[in-house]
């Protein structure tokens, strides 16, 4: 059936998406070595990408409703194949980080324009839920492709060549996208509010500047004070957007049951495994002392257990509903956080593959059905504009935890190093390197006498590792609330909505809903 195939091309946003995120982890200690970013600057090559997805993805999803969905993504797609080559090719931390940012804008189109195509595409509920799992497990598998391939690569390249793996993909998305993709257009679109698109970038790049300010020095006046203005800021948009006729953002979604459960649930799972998992590709490479290419072998079994877990998740629908299948998930995940907390300098690699395939496997249906229940609660014809706030919400969440855990993680590795650094034959350049980053602090020590630097570096990988503890203990604890809150969240949330009916309104077979390429 058309829309299957169609499916398949879907697959390709969703593929590089994680693919991009994924080879940036394991290139973080060969571009820390070659254009040594601080602290700050680090986290901002992480997470920038993800902030300004996050902040345009409002705006490019009601933008897709007026122009044509798929005309969005096509024009995205080409957009991020010339960041991707713009960031292979970065010279410095200031070029990096503006081409990260350029993939961020380019990425904003990509999947509100996917999720928004799928939702159109596939109006009965069961076939809705089982293809956003398939489109879920596609993120999960460029997680498991992007290690070994851009390992490889990191075996026998530099660190940029990673970031051409996205380039052949969004070639083939430009190739196949017209040919198998469907049109789709909100037939009475209202105007974009250009003063709502302002206050909510503002509002998240404040944030986020005054968190990572705030890691990095403390309560100073300018951390202060970005905060109070990304508070105030946002506090302005949610007024304006209950004074607008086509707000950016519909405030009444937020007291629809099903909304507002599963964008908490979602919200959690994805804060806790984006901040944990930076934090163990940096220990697998910097404490373990894997290449790149043995790392991404390593992840390899957590990310098969993240599809399969997807992938059971509309199966398990036909036995109970979805707060008890991502209740199920979610305590899986805690048991994954319980076996994290115990990894040590010396413990190798068992331990984290088996946290890492329970904490996949359990957060995978989550994401998955959570999806589903957010994306069905709004009509067909605004798709777009819903899906980007749920892609928007799930990128504040992925976002958030890599910089706030991101951050908290940092800032316990430097007071343990400060704590057990011997100054005994380091210079004040290499202390303070040791004391920045842990990938700095490897760099640093390959230039230095061999006992000093293989006693500094002791010092800087069990402060890590304790860092990833501490790190992890947090998760344990917010996915215990978790665990705690999903039942009673969505215990009132009627059994037909999403996935769990087949048998409302708009179970139409859905070639006939897709036979007008312009109807919405």
């Amino acid at each position: 059936m058309r829309e299957w195939t169609a499916l398949g091309v879907l697959a390709l946003p969703a593929l590089l998406i994680t693919l991009d995120n994924t080879v940036l982890h394991l290139a973080v200690p060969h571009l820390s070595a070659d254009i040594h970013p601080s602290g700050l600057q680090l986290l901002w090559i992480v997470d920038i990408y993800s902030f300004l997805i996050a902040g345009l993805l409002i705006v490019a999803g009601t933008l897709g409703d007026r122009i044509g969905r798929r005309r969005l993504l096509l024009l995205g797609a080409a957009g991020f194949g010339a960041a991707s080559l713009l960031t292979a090719f970065s010279r410095n931390t200031e070029m990096l980080i503006l081409s990260r940012a350029l993939l961020g804008i380019a990425g904003a189109t990509l999947m509100p324009s996917s999720m928004s195509l799928i939702r159109n595409m596939f109006f009965d509920a069961k076939q809705r839920a089982l293809a956003f799992s398939i489109w879920i497990a596609c993120f999960l598998v460029g997680g498991a492709i992007g290690p070994l391939v851009g390992g490889a690569l990191l075996e026998h390249f530099w660190w940029g060549s990673v970031f051409l793996l996205g380039v052949p993909a969004m070639v083939l998305l430009l190739i196949l996208g017209p040919i198998l993709l469907p049109e789709y257009r909100d037939p009475n679109p209202g105007r974009i509010d250009l003063a709502s698109v302002g206050l909510l970038t503002l509002a998240l790049l404040a944030t986020v500047f005054g968190l990572k300010k705030l890691a990095a020095d403390g309560f100073a006046p300018l951390s202060v004070a970005a905060l109070l203005l990304g508070l105030a800021t946002g506090t302005v948009f949610a007024v304006r957007q209950r004074r607008l006729s086509h707000p950016l953002i519909d405030l009444k979604l937020f007291r629809e049951r099903s909304f507002s459960a599963s964008m908490t649930t979602m919200g959690i799972a994805l804060f806790v495994m984006s901040g944990s998992q930076l934090f163990v590709a940096q220990y697998l490479q910097m404490v373990v002392g894997l290449s790149p290419l043995k790392a991404g072998l390593s992840s390899l079994p957590a990310s098969i257990g993240g599809v399969v877990g997807s992938l059971l998740a509309p199966l398990a629908l036909t036995r109970m509903r979805s707060a008890y299948v991502m209740t199920i998930g979610l305590a899986i995940a805690l048991a994954g956080f319980g076996v994290l907390t115990q990894v040590s300098a010396g413990s190798g690699l068992v331990t984290v593959m088996v946290a890492l395939g329970l904490l996949n496997f359990g957060v995978a249906p989550t994401i998955a059905l959570g999806t589903d229940m957010m994306i069905a609660s709004a009509p067909p014809e605004r798709a777009g504009a819903i899906s980007a706030v749920s892609e928007t919400l799930q990128e504040i969440g992925l976002g958030t935890g890599i910089a706030i855990l991101g951050s908290v993680g940092t800032a316990v590795y430097r007071t343990q190093v400060a704590d057990g650094l011997a100054s005994d034959g380091l210079s004040p350049e290499s202390e303070s390197a040791i004391r920045d980053t842990i990938g700095s602090a490897v760099a640093e020590v390959s230039r230095l006498p061999q006992e000093v630097g293989a006693q500094a570096l002791s010092t800087a990988r069990e402060a890590f590792t304790h860092a990833l503890q501490y790190v992890s203990t947090i998760c344990l604890v917010l996915t215990a609330l978790a665990v705690l809150m999903a039942p009673l969240l969505l215990r009132s949330v009627p059994p037909g909505t999403g996935a769990e009916s087949a048998d409302s309104d708009e179970a139409v077979p859905p070639l006939l809903k897709t036979a007008d390429p312009q109807k919405t």
